[in-house]
């Protein structure tokens, strides 16, 4: 990880609830600015707009200039610039409405919080091309002797790559993993297109804020169903090979690294903190590979784990593998 990335994440990342949660991971004091990113309680609306969200994204023509000097239009194009910085974060169609952040996850989401919901963390990716604040409960929830915390998560982007999202998802607290549900085909989600029309109508928001309170519950009820499903290590070790193939006629260097990875996955099944109090149950066996994924696979081009895992969790991706690992485990252990 570089100094640069660091210095983002302990400037343009704000964590809540430090004095029950602790400090995260990237939490350096040689980094922080004038005043720090971390909060023993909730993070004030204020905070989030005077921190993050003080300046706009402004659409703005773009022109090639030609060898004899001339410039031309590119037709059907635009260029998504921050209007303090005058930095280009995205180039989109000219159909692409920007949600401006202070409006779409600052005023809409505070228009949902209440007592039991407060803003937990927010921040900014990609130079500001990418945003989200998180909404939830002060208190962790238990099941099946799990402890973790549902929360919304409200997000957008003015580079094109994320619809502006309210997206449930939970943080499995022994290990600060963000999972979705696994064990759902239904959508988790509300999502808002860029376009000149787009409207988050108030009965969204009001089904946003059910949302994160029947997580709980949701979320709850597929741990205790995965946690039934016994797994033996042998069983685990027919997910791994199912998981992590290897085949004679692939190359040696693929062999090799599908090896490790097996080799890998089953010491943290056995010995992991984050994952052996869970060994023996289809829930251990999600919890290895999230924990892997999230924790200890490479990153690359020289993207953080923080923003890879925040990615992922915004676009999809780690639902949709959870998913599937969740439908393997199932698999070989009937």
């Amino acid at each position: 990880m570089t100094r640069e990335t660091l210095s983002h994440l302990n400037t343009q990342v704000l964590i809540g609830f430090t004095e029950k949660r602790g400090m995260a991971w990237h939490y350096k004091k040689d980094e922080q600015a004038a005043e720090p990113n971390h909060y023993t309680g909730a993070i004030p609306v204020a905070d989030v707009q005077r921190r993050l969200f003080s300046w706009h994204a402004v659409a703005m023509p773009m022109h090639i200039t030609a060898p004899d000097g001339t410039r031309y239009e590119v037709p059907n194009r635009q260029a998504i610039v921050r209007d303090d910085s005058w930095q280009v974060l995205g180039v989109p169609s000219k159909a692409y409405q920007p949600h401006q952040y202070d409006e779409w996850l600052l005023t809409q989401v505070a228009n949902l919080l209440d007592d039991d919901l407060s803003i937990g963390s927010a921040g900014l990716l990609k130079g500001g091309a990418v945003a989200w604040v998180q909404v939830e409960m002060p208190e962790n929830l238990t099941a099946a002797g799990v402890e973790f915390r549902p929360h919304l998560l409200a997000t957008t982007s003015f580079n094109g790559e994320i619809a502006t999202l309210y997206k449930r998802t939970c943080t499995v607290v022994v290990c600060d993993n963000t999972r979705a549900k696994a064990l759902s085909e239904s959508s988790n989600e509300i999502r808002v297109k860029h376009t000149s029309q787009s409207l988050l109508r108030l009965a969204d928001a009001r089904q946003a804020l059910d949302i994160v309170h029947h997580l709980g519950d949701d979320f709850a009820a597929e741990i205790e169903k995965l946690m039934s499903v016994k797994v033996s290590d042998r069983n685990f070790d027919r997910f791994l090979s199912v998981l992590a193939p290897s085949d004679d006629r692939e190359s040696r260097q693929s062999q090799t690294r599908a090896e490790n990875l097996r080799n890998t996955l089953r010491q943290m099944w056995q010995t992991d903190i984050r994952c052996a109090p869970f060994r023996g149950t289809a829930f251990g066996a999600v919890q290895t590979v999230n924990t892997w994924r999230q924790h200890i696979k490479p990153t690359r081009n020289g993207r953080s784990m923080i923003e890879r895992t925040m990615l992922d969790t915004l676009t999809g991706v780690t639902e949709l593998e959870d998913r599937q690992v969740a439908e393997m485990v199932l698999a070989v252990a009937r």
